[in-house]
């Protein structure tokens, strides 16, 4: 199936799937004014037109965290889950792939899901794992890896742990949508990319899979949180001290 420019085929799958996308001439709200994602992970890049501090800042805000780690693990995890999920539905459901590059997506820090994340041109790509890699992996997760270790110290261990969970939790919804909509294609290709997907040098040592199930070896730090706990794939069985 070729992309259509609206990528109307991941409207099903629901609201976190969903990869707004741009077209007409530019107005005076339109998202093409956002920062761009390269710009989060560019360094000297200024505060207010940098994606990644400012979405730090508003999850350690929401989420009442005075820990800048804290928050910007969670910010990563967020942005990974969307990531995986717009590439990975579009993959499975298209056979192609929107290219996502940095420069072409906009971020709107303080808007959730899918209004969040903007494509300004649809740019077909292969659908496979490699794809998939080079686009999500290389072209977001490695750079905001670096960005986030530099200014706040977060391990990369936590880090690449965050971008496995996201990913196998992607996976998961995929398998169920697939199942209650009899579409087993989707459900086998989605198995197929997903395995692949794990064992790339970046992700096999994030955590342990057993079917659908996903166990970190790793803790995003939820726990941290005022009113926090352990999320379902922790490495902990209770939260530490």
């Amino acid at each position: 199936m070729l992309l259509d420019p609206a990528l109307a085929a991941l409207r099903p799958l629901g609201g976190f799937f969903v990869l707004r996308t741009l077209s007409g001439p530019p107005g005076d709200a339109d998202p093409r004014r956002l920062p761009a994602l390269a710009d989060g992970y560019a360094e000297g890049t200024p505060y207010e037109r940098d994606p990644v501090a400012a979405r730090v800042a508003v999850v350690g805000e929401r989420l009442r965290t005075a820990e800048p780690r804290v928050a910007a693990s969670l910010a990563q995890q967020g942005l990974a889950a969307r990531l995986w999920s717009a590439a990975l539905g579009c993959a499975v459901l298209y056979g192609r792939l929107p290219d996502l590059d940095a420069r072409l997506l906009r971020w709107d820090v303080r808007a959730t899901a899918p209004d969040d994340l903007w494509l300004t041109e649809v740019r077909p790509l292969p659908g496979d794992a490699a794809a998939l890699a080079g686009t999500v992996l290389h072209g977001h997760l490695e750079p905001l890896t670096a960005a986030l270790r530099a200014r706040h110290g977060v391990a990369a261990g936590l880090l690449w742990g965050n971008a496995g969970s996201a990913l196998a939790a992607t996976a998961r919804e995929l398998g169920r949508w697939a199942r209650a909509h009899g579409r087993g294609d989707v459900a086998a290709r989605t198995r197929v990319l997903t395995g692949e997907l794990f064992a790339h040098p970046l992700l096999d040592a994030t955590g342990v899979r057993t079917g659908s199930s996903f166990r970190r070896r790793s803790c995003c730090l939820y726990y941290r949180v005022p009113g926090g706990g352990l999320c379902g794939d922790c490495c902990h069985s209770r939260p530490p001290g």
